[in-house]
C-alpha cells in the first residue's frame, strides 16, 4: 500500500475484510504481547443508549516554545481609528492556565496534544526535552501523539522524553500514541509497551477510542529516527485500528494525528468509523474569518467539517502552533456514536499589557488594558486575555534561568523584518510566518520566497567560503524555522531560527547533480506536499515552473562570480558546495546528495547555528546591521505555480 502522501495525489484505498480484521482482533485478545500495542480497555463492550457529549482540549506543536512572545495587534476604536498595540501572547503557562480553566469534573472530556513537542527553541537545546514534559504534565494530558521532532534525537532522544513525561505528578501516565510507527531491533523502543497504537479513555462514563498517527516518509526524511525503525502507510494503520476499537464495542473514535491539515482531510474522508481528527504538524491556523481584519487569516474554519467513508459527520480541528492557542472542540453524539454537531473555539491566548506601538501616544493604565481587552474579546471571541500559571510559572523558572544565561548576549541588529516562507507563491504553506499577514500576503515573499531563508543560505555561503572556497550553498527551506522581526538579534533568537543538530558538509558536484538534487526538492513539494524540502541557494539562482515535468522544473541555472555577475551553471563542471549534514546523508527528499560520496564529501563539522552566529559576528566588535539581500541575490528569480 502506498503512503498516504503519494495518496494525497492518487491512490484509491480497499479496507481488509472485515472477517479478516475480526479474526485477527480476536486472536489478539488471546495473546499478551497484543497488550503492548494497544490499550486493555479496548476489549470492554459499550452500548450507549442515550446522546452524549465530549469536550476536547487540544494543542499540538509547541516545538518548546513554552515562554510568552509580543504580538502587534491593531484594534479600532468607536471612531473607527486604529490603533496598533504590542501585547504579549502565548507561552506554556498560559496553554495550562486556560486548560485549567475549561476543564470539567462534570462532562466527558479529552486533553490532547497532537505532536511535535520537542525542537524549535533553546528550551530543547539545553534540556533535551525535559523542560517541555515538566510542563505538559502540569496539564497532564490524556494522550500525546508522536510527531517527526520528536525523532530529531533519534529513537533515544524519544525515549528519553517520554521517561520525562513519566516523572510528572499526573495521576495517570499521558498515553502516548502512534499506530504506524514499528520499532526496529536497534531501537531503545523495541519491544515496548509505552508506545501504543491506540487506547481507550473513560470519561464520566463515556469510552473514547484514540488512534495516534504520525506522518510516514516526513519523518523518516525529514528527522532522524533510527535506521531499522519504520514507518507505515498512515490511511491503512488508522483503519486498521479503528477497525480494532469499533468490533470492541467502542463508538466514539477520535484520531490524534500528525500528519498535516489537508492529508487530514483525505483521512476524513476516506476512513470509517472516524468522528473527530485532532491534528498537527502542518501548523494550521483554523478560525473565523474575522481574524483577518487583526493581521492573522485562518486557513479554514474551526472545525472543519467533513463526511467520513460511511457517510457519517467528521470534525477536523488543529490548533496552529508555539503555544499560541488551546483549541476547544464540543461535539455531540447520538445514542449510537456518530457525531451529531460539533463546535467550539481556537482561544487565541494574549495578555492584557496592551501598549501603543506609536510614538506620542501615552501608555495605558490598567484599568484601560484592561477595557481594550474586555472590548477585543467581545468583538473577536477568538482572543482570550488569560494570565499565565504560577505554578507552570514556578517549574519553568529554573529552565528560564539557563537559558537567559547562554542567551543574553547580543549578536546583531535587523534593520527590516525578515520574512519566513517555505515556497514562493500564493498556494502552499501560506500560513506559516508567526508575523501573520505582514509576511504571509507580501509580495517579494510570494514571488521569491523567504527573506530568512535566503539570508541564512548566504551566510552558510560565506562560512563555506572561509573554509573551503564554496561556489554555492543549498539549503532547505524547512531547516529555518521562524521569522526575524526587526531590532535586536540575540544568541537565543539564532537557535530559534536554526534550532537543529546540523552540521554544514562539502560537498564537490558536478552542475548535473547540482540540478537533479533541486529537481528532488521540487519534486517533494509537488507530489507529497512536503514544503520544508523547497530549496534556497546563495550562489546559485534559478527560475522554476512547476508545471513541468520532473527534470524540467528548474531552468536559468546560474552561477555568481567572484566579480557579482551570474553566468551560466555547467552540467559537466565540478562546484564546491556548502550544505547540512541532514541534506547530504539524502534526507528531506534530497536524494541525489546522499550519491556525492568519498573524496567528493568532506565533512566541516561546524553546527549550522554556530555558522549562522559568526557570519553575524564577522565585523568582530561591530554589531552588524541586517538588511534583506538585493532581489538578484534571491535563488528564486521567477516561480510559476501549478494549481493544487
Amino acid at each position: 500500500m502506498p503512503n498516504l502522501s503519494s495518496y494525497v495525489q492518487s491512490i484509491s484505498y480497499t479496507a481488509k475484510s472485515s472477517l479478516s480484521i475480526s479474526l485477527a482482533f480476536t486472536m489478539c485478545l488471546g495473546v499478551v504481547g497484543c497488550r503492548d500495542q494497544h490499550s486493555s480497555d479496548a476489549t470492554t463492550s459499550t452500548t450507549p443508549t442515550a446522546p452524549s457529549t465530549l469536550k476536547i482540549l487540544h494543542i499540538n506543536d509547541h516545538h518548546s516554545h513554552l515562554d510568552e512572545e509580543q504580538m502587534e495587534l491593531s484594534i479600532d476604536n468607536d471612531q473607527g481609528q486604529s490603533t496598533t498595540y504590542t501585547v504579549s501572547r502565548g507561552g506554556f503557562a498560559r496553554v495550562a492556565a486556560l486548560i485549567k480553566q475549561l476543564e470539567t469534573k462534570t462532562e466527558p472530556q479529552l486533553k490532547l496534544h497532537a505532536g511535535d513537542a520537542t525542537t524549535g527553541d533553546l528550551y530543547y537545546t539545553l534540556s533535551k526535552g525535559q523542560a517541555d514534559a515538566d510542563l505538559m504534565n502540569t496539564v497532564c494530558f490524556d494522550a500525546f501523539t508522536i510527531g517527526n521532532h520528536e525523532f530529531d534525537g533519534k529513537d533515544e532522544g524519544l525515549k528519553t522524553f517520554i521517561d520525562a513525561l513519566d516523572r510528572g505528578q499526573c495521576a495517570k501516565p499521558t498515553a502516548v500514541l502512534s499506530a504506524n510507527v514499528q520499532f526496529g531491533p536497534s531501537s531503545v523502543l523495541y519491544q515496548s509497551s509505552r508506545v501504543q497504537k491506540s487506547t481507550v479513555i473513560e470519561t464520566q462514563g463515556q469510552k473514547i477510542g484514540l488512534v495516534g498517527l504520525t506522518i510516514a516518509q516526513k519523518t523518516k526524511n525529514a528527522s532522524q529516527p533510527n535506521a531499522d525503525t519504520l514507518f507505515l502507510d498512515e490511511l491503512s494503520s488508522a483503519q486498521q485500528e479503528i477497525d480494532h476499537l469499533r468490533q470492541a464495542g467502542i463508538n466514539k473514535i477520535v484520531l490524534q494525528s500528525h500528519v498535516g491539515f489537508e492529508m487530514d482531510k483525505v483521512l476524513a474522508t476516506q476512513l470509517r468509523g472516524v468522528d473527530v481528527i485532532v491534528g498537527g504538524d502542518s501548523h494550521t491556523l483554523l478560525g473565523p474569518s474575522e481574524l483577518s481584519r487583526y493581521g492573522i487569516t485562518p486557513e479554514a474554519s474551526y472545525p472543519t467539517q467533513l463526511r467520513n467513508g460511511d457517510g457519517d459527520p467528521v470534525c477536523i480541528v488543529q490548533a496552529w502552533q508555539y503555544s499560541y492557542v488551546v483549541g476547544e472542540l464540543n461535539v455531540n453524539f447520538d445514542a449510537q456514536g456518530r457525531v451529531k454537531s460539533c463546535q467550539g473555539t481556537p482561544h487565541i491566548l494574549i495578555g492584557n499589557d496592551f501598549q501603543p506601538k506609536q510614538r506620542g501616544l501615552a501608555p495605558l493604565t490598567t484599568q484601560q488594558q484592561t477595557q481594550l481587552g474586555e472590548t477585543l474579546m467581545q468583538r473577536a471571541p477568538a482572543f482570550r486575555v488569560i494570565q499565565p500559571d504560577a505554578m507552570a510559572l514556578s517549574i519553568l523558572k529554573p529552565y528560564r534561568e539557563r537559558k537567559t544565561q547562554f542567551s543574553q548576549s547580543l549578536v546583531a541588529y535587523a534593520d527590516e523584518i525578515f520574512c519566513l516562507r517555505r515556497v514562493p507563491g500564493t498556494q502552499r504553506d501560506i500560513n506559516r510566518s508567526g508575523l501573520g499577514d505582514i509576511c504571509n500576503q507580501d509580495a517579494h515573499v510570494n514571488q521569491y520566497g523567504g527573506d530568512i531563508q535566503q539570508l541564512v543560505a548566504e551566510a552558510f555561503l560565506q562560512q563555506g567560503k572561509s573554509y573551503f572556497a564554496a561556489d554555492l550553498s543549498l539549503l532547505n527551506g524547512g531547516g529555518v524555522r521562524t521569522d526575524l522581526d526587526r531590532g535586536e538579534i540575540s544568541v537565543a533568537k539564532v537557535y530559534q531560527v536554526l534550532p537543529y543538530n546540523s552540521t554544514l558538509v562539502q560537498l564537490n558536484m558536478r552542475g548535473s547533480e547540482i540540478k537533479a538534487a533541486l529537481e528532488d526538492a521540487l519534486d517533494a513539494v509537488i507530489r507529497l506536499n512536503n514544503t520544508g524540502s523547497y530549496p534556497y541557494s546563495a550562489g546559485l539562482r534559478w527560475t522554476v515552473d512547476m508545471n513541468q515535468n520532473k527534470g524540467e522544473r528548474i531552468g536559468n541555472l546560474e552561477l555568481q562570480t567572484p566579480s557579482g555577475h551570474y553566468t551560466p551553471l555547467h552540467m559537466e563542471q565540478r562546484y564546491r558546495v556548502v550544505t547540512l549534514d541532514f541534506l547530504a546523508n539524502g534526507s528531506d527528499y534530497y536524494h541525489t546528495l546522499a550519491t556525492i560520496k568519498g573524496e567528493h564529501r568532506i565533512d566541516v563539522g561546524l553546527e549550522y547555528a554556530d555558522a549562522f552566529l559568526q557570519y553575524l559576528k564577522r565585523n568582530h566588535d561591530v554589531r552588524p546591521t541586517l538588511n534583506k539581500l538585493a532581489t538578484a541575490q534571491y535563488s528564486t528569480q521567477q516561480f510559476i505555480d501549478r494549481p493544487l
